[in-house]
């Protein structure tokens, strides 16, 4: 039986973007991405969808997003906070940021105890996507996982993205490097990073497949984060740093489930039209109804 739960985070702050991209609309009666997402989920098999949120827009959040769910998955929320730190530790003063990916996840470690998927509210995986992590662990398979898409498929018009630049071996990953400014230029792609990329890399964008061992691990490591960058305002405790240490040290594998479906986010607002636009194809095809929760 399927039991995976889908884990959304929906916590950052979108300063890019310019507004709170998880509650804008794409789709042709006004849906978010995530309500792809979500939908995606229910035809893969998944049962329950956590979402990770900030407090303060809980009411717009409920009313805009979860209350249309009821009754088609079961949903919970839990909230992201600043001050939600390990003992010892307390937020200092003039940081706004979110703590990161990594501190998301966490923060949901009591809401889920068996295996389960992660996103980013604001990314369009497809269902391919969704529905192999489901077969993966329908399976019984115990190791963490991910599902792996082409950087040139990833990236934004409008500006750079940051992306978790991969390497695998026999189907497992080997590293992950968070990689900034990644941009589309005339002779390809271009990077913060010394690392000559062509585009036909293998990228994470956030759609990981893990089970709750993994909350043991975010634990320990969170702690080590705080005492070492803890101070800095702007410091990130991030998922894919998390899974390349571990990887390195041996402590888990993480299999790769490479999805050729199409993949759009929105880093910046000029990529909204686009987007728009790519989900309207994809109602058009049948692939999705035109309204998707209509009650």
């Amino acid at each position: 039986m399927n039991n995976i739960t889908l884990l959304v985070m929906a916590a950052g702050m979108g300063s890019r973007y310019g507004g709170l991209k998880q509650l804008d609309e794409f789709g042709p009666n006004g849906e978010t991405i995530m309500d792809y997402s979500v939908y995606d989920a229910i035809q893969s098999g998944y049962k329950k969808v956590v979402f990770i949120i900030r407090k303060e827009f809980e009411v717009d959040f409920k009313k805009k997003i979860t209350d249309k769910y009821t009754g088609l998955i079961d949903v919970e929320c839990v909230y992201q906070d600043l001050n939600d730190l390990p003992d010892g530790f307390t937020c200092p003063e003039g940081r706004e940021k979110p703590w990161g990916t990594g501190h998301a996840v966490l923060s949901a470690f009591a809401n889920i105890d068996g295996p389960f998927s992660v996103i980013n509210a604001d990314d369009f995986y497809s269902r391919d996507s969704f529905q192999k992590i489901a077969d993966f662990y329908t399976q019984g398979k115990e190791s963490f996982s991910m599902v792996a898409f082409r950087l040139d498929q990833t990236l934004s018009s409008f500006g750079g993205v940051t992306r978790g630049i991969c390497s695998t071996k026999d189907g497992f990953l080997s590293t992950v490097v968070e990689t900034g400014n990644v941009i589309k230029n005339e002779n390809g792609v271009s990077s913060d990073s010394d690392v000559s990329l062509d585009g036909s890399e293998p990228v994470s964008v956030n759609m990981w497949g893990f089970t709750p061992v993994l909350f043991e691990y975010l634990k320990e490591m969170f702690v080590d984060f705080l005492n070492e960058e803890g101070n800095e305002l702007k410091s990130e405790f991030l998922i894919p740093t998390v899974i390349n240490d571990f990887i390195q040290s041996g402590r888990e594998k993480v299999r790769v489930l490479q999805s050729d479906a199409p993949w759009f986010g929105v880093t910046y607002k000029e990529d909204k039209s686009y987007v728009q636009c790519e989900i309207q194809k994809l109602v058009e095809k049948g692939v999705y109804p035109q309204n998707l929760f209509d009650k």
